[in-house]
Formats: C-alpha cells, structure tokens, sequence
C-alpha cells in the first residue's frame, strides 16, 4: 500500500497502540533547551526517575541568552539559574551540550541541522514551537510542553494522535525579490493561523525541489503559524549533501545504506492525502504582515485591509491590529516609518540570510532613526560571517553585530523593543507583547525586506531599493 513520508515515519516509530486511541510514539531525537527543560528534570528527581536515553536527547542554550554582554554572570539572574541548571542537568544525566564556550552554541533548530543531529526519517521533538524547521530534512519534527518533556526523558517516547496530511505544492518560478519567507507566508495567508489544525503539512513542487536546505528549514519553521502539527518536505539529494560529512552524520563507510534508508521514507508517487493545495509561484510577491498574527499578511504593493471588507468573522480581529499597529485600512503598508530592523531568529538567522542581505546593503547606511541588529543563529554562523567578512558590511552599514541567540525573535533577553517602536523583522511571529513590549509593533518579512526598510527607515519594496535583485529559490 502506497503511503506518504508522514505514514512510513509514523508506523516505523509506533510502539503500541493506548486505550484512548492514540499510539505511542519513539522519539528519535530529543532536543532541549534552559526555558522548558529544567522542571521536567525536577519532575523526574520527584519521581525517581532516570533519563531513559541519554543519547538520543541533545542541549543548547539560546531563548534567554544575552546577544550583546556575553560574559557570566549576566545581569539577569534567571538567564545565570536557567543556564547552570540545564548544565547540572545535562552533566548528571551525560547528555550532550552545546554550551556557550563551544563554539557550537546556537538557537536549537540551527544546532540540530548543523551538527548532522537531524535527519531524514525520524521523529524529532523539543520544548519549543518551532521544532517544524527539522522537517526540512524529511523528519516529522514537532514542539511539546514540559510535562511531555519529562515523558520523553523517562521514556524516549509520548502518547499522540495522527494527523491528516495537507500536500501543499508550488510550483512554477518565484519572481525576483521573492524568497522562502514570502512563501511561507502567503501560504499562512492564503490557508490560515487556523487552516493547519489537525494536519501535517508536506511541501513539495518545484519551488521546493529547487529550495535549498536553509531555504525549507525557513519554510518549515512556520507551519507552527498555520496551525499544523509539523510540516516537512520529502528528503532528496539536496537534504543528503547538506548532512554529509557532518559531526553527527552517518559514516561515509555506510553513506549508501542510510541514503538508500532515507530515500525509502520519502512519499510515494502515488500516496494519498487528505487534502492537496496547489499555488502558483508567480503569485507570490515579497510579503509583510501589518497584523498581529503572521496571517494578517499582504504584498508591498496592497493596501492595508478595512474592517468593512473583511468576512464577518474577521472583523474584531482586524479593528484589533489596525489599532495595535496604528494603521488606517485601506492605505499602503509601504512608506509606513520604522524604528528597529532585526535579521535573526530560527526563521532567518542562517548564514544564507546574512549573505544576501549583505549583497544589498553593502555600502549603503542605516537610516539615522533605526535601531538596526543582526544576530547569527550560531556561534558556527557567526564565525562563517566573520571569516567572510560579512560581520564588517553590517557594522559599517550601520547594524550591531550580536552573538548567537533567540535575540528579539521572542525577547527573553535583554533585546526588546520599548513602547510602541514598530521593528521590521525577520522572525516568525508578530504577536502582542512577543518582541518584549506590551504595545510594541512588528511586521514580518524577508532579510532582504528587512535590510530595505534599515536603509530607508521605512516599509520598502526591496527591488526598488535594490538593484538586480534575485531571490530565493
């Protein structure tokens, strides 16, 4: 019987089958962090418990790390607790760390692809939302609250319920200053904060057969902000040179056995889904949202939505973010002034972000009134920057050059914006409050249109910034 990559990865994880109708499921690979880990490990001192496989779990520092200070003891004294206890923790039950003097530190959905930890073909969870940026690599990767934290480090498993499967394909060619970013985002527009509930999302067509890794990490990231459970694309020889060779993969000796392995978990060509979306590539163009939620999204060159336009269940919604944002329906979101530019996150904080958005703002200056940071993923993509010279092109353009961290993304640090400053940001949510102010303003986007709106000090169309754009995919 024929089935899809989320089926095969399914059954080959199921150790049994509950009561209540949902299966048991092997975690292949536990990823944890200082913020949700340290009272599952308090909930297994309780109970008497030992992490049940210490090999399969994996650790890093990133949400509440300091981007700019970087020295211990930080200022904050959760950030010093939240720390030393996950390397308590991590040194009594020998799990493998990725601490701050490594060089290896980064955000968790940026070391699991790094080190070769992620891969095709596996269940994969972590204390936190955006754990869908492993299923770039064929993975079915998901986030999970503490209480399930503790169950996988006592059990190497959890009790969870299937999910329908969504096929969502584009296909065609991307239009120039187009990227993943847009992608995904007027996929989240055009289904839905909402549409996911219940389904795991598969990518694929052209645009994401021709995507790089770093491009459907990007993408994948975000069907946390659809509403699926998980989204991944199916592995292909692109996912197999990403891994190989890295600290974690698979020995070159058996490089064939595991690809052949892997590539037998892909979809097969005549697998059934539950629903099947399909979008044309050419109709996508660089995307921002003016809303509070990643699927309040229009194209640079749309209006801002009224509230009389909008379908009756919208409407409280709507006249909620246009006064939060402080925006008037029906004008242009370009032109609209910001205050703070941030490039970073698990979303965009890889090396490919740093490089094209260099490529543009290379000479050119940060508006006098924009408060501009750049924060690598890693510590690995901050040092591939600074080899490259790339770290010199955003300080001399005018942006701060941070450490590897969370950073703005979600501000359980000390970068966050104050009062109502509006930040064009790279990130993957722009909900109240998310960047660390209660009226503070986000609006998402691209590197590229983030780096646009740095130069301008406002929302811009980045090929009309930019010369000879290209895009990403």
């Amino acid at each position: 019987m024929s089935k899809n990559l989320y089926q095969k990865v399914w059954d080959a994880h199921e150790v049994g089958k509950l009561k209540n109708g949902q299966s048991q499921l092997l975690i292949g690979t536990h990823l944890i962090h200082e913020v949700t880990s340290p009272q599952a490990f308090g909930m297994l001192r309780d109970l008497g418990l030992e992490v049940k496989m210490p090999h399969r779990t994996f650790a890093t520092v990133d949400h509440i790390v300091p981007t700019h200070q970087r020295q211990e003891p930080f200022e904050d004294e959760l950030a010093n607790e939240m720390i030393e206890a996950l390397r308590n923790n991590c040194k009594e039950n020998n799990i493998k760390m990725f601490d701050l003097y490594s060089g290896e530190q980064g955000i968790v959905h940026m070391v699991g692809p790094e080190q070769g930890i992620t891969q095709p073909g596996t269940t994969i969870a972590c204390g936190d939302s955006h754990t869908s940026t492993h299923g770039a690599f064929g993975a079915i990767a998901f986030g999970i609250g503490t209480s399930q934290v503790r169950d996988v480090l006592a059990t190497q498993t959890l009790a969870m319920s299937k999910s329908k499967v969504r096929r969502i394909n584009v296909d065609g060619k991307l239009q120039a200053g187009v990227y993943a970013k847009d992608v995904i985002l007027h996929i989240i527009r055009t289904l839905g904060v909402n549409g996911g509930i219940g389904y795991a999302y598969e990518y694929g067509g052209s645009v994401f057969d021709n995507m790089s890794m770093e491009e459907r990490m990007t993408v994948c990231n975000m069907s946390i902000e659809g509403g699926a459970r998980c989204g991944y694309v199916n592995p292909d020889t692109t996912t197999f040179e990403y891994i190989k060779g890295r600290p974690y993969a698979p020995e070159i000796a058996s490089w064939d056995k595991t690809i052949k392995e892997w590539q037998s978990f892909a979809s097969d060509s005549d697998c059934e889904y539950d629903d099947v979306v399909n979008i044309k590539a050419e109709d996508i163009a660089p995307t921002v949202t003016w809303g509070i939620n990643p699927g309040q999204a229009i194209f640079i060159d749309e209006n801002i939505p009224t509230i009389e336009e909008s379908i009756a269940s919208e409407k409280e919604t709507v006249e909620l973010a246009l006064k939060h944002m402080q925006l008037v329906g029906g004008t242009a979101i370009k032109g609209t002034k910001i205050d703070v530019a941030f490039l970073g996150s698990c979303t965009n904080g890889r090396l490919s972000d740093f490089i094209e958005a260099a490529n543009y703002i290379k000479g050119k200056k940060v508006a006098e009134h924009v408060h501009a940071i750049a924060v690598p993923g890693s510590q690995i993509v901050a040092k591939l920057c600074e080899e490259a010279g790339i770290d010199k092109i955003f300080s001399e353009a005018g942006f701060e050059w941070r450490g590897a961290g969370c950073s703005m993304c979600l501000a359980m640090n000390p970068d966050k914006l104050v009062g109502d400053q509006l930040s064009a940001s790279t990130s993957n949510r722009n909900f109240i409050g998310r960047q660390g102010s209660a009226t503070g303003r986000t609006m998402l986007m691209s590197p590229v249109m983030v780096a646009a709106a740095a130069i301008t000090g406002e929302i811009s169309d980045a090929r009309e910034v930019f010369n000879n754009i290209g895009h990403g995919a």
